[in-house]
């Protein structure tokens, strides 16, 4: 089911440039911009404009926007710089996964090498 914006959101109010935002992409479904608060020298959240909570708020006749939404990562990460030297990509569903924004996002994580586990 779709959700219509939240009036709380802030990724949804992001998308109606009512925030601001160092906005990186941006189509009729997606939008990418960097993090305020970066973890690795590129971190860039990728969102549908959609509000979706979480992953498990999309229903299947929805996912596409997934596929949409990983191959925007390899866009992005190819405009960036860290196509090549790699990159992480990492989804958050629900409060024990460290999920704070309730608005299904990925990070895109590079520009330095990750170690794993990440926490």
């Amino acid at each position: 089911m779709k959700r219509s914006p939240i009036e709380d959101c802030i990724f949804c109010k992001i998308i109606a440039k009512k925030m601001p935002a160092k906005i990186v992409y941006e189509d009729n479904r997606i939008l990418a911009f960097d993090d305020i608060r970066p973890q690795a020298p590129t971190h860039t959240l990728i969102i549908p404009k959609d509000h979706f909570a979480s992953l498990n708020d999309i229903p299947e006749d929805k996912a596409d926007i997934l596929v949409d939404i990983l191959m925007k990562a390899r866009r992005i990460a190819a405009d960036k710089g860290i196509g090549q030297s790699g990159y992480r990509i990492v989804l958050n569903t629900a409060r024990d996964s460290g999920q704070d924004v309730f608005h299904i996002h990925f990070h895109l994580l590079g520009g330095r090498r990750m170690a794993w586990p990440p926490g």
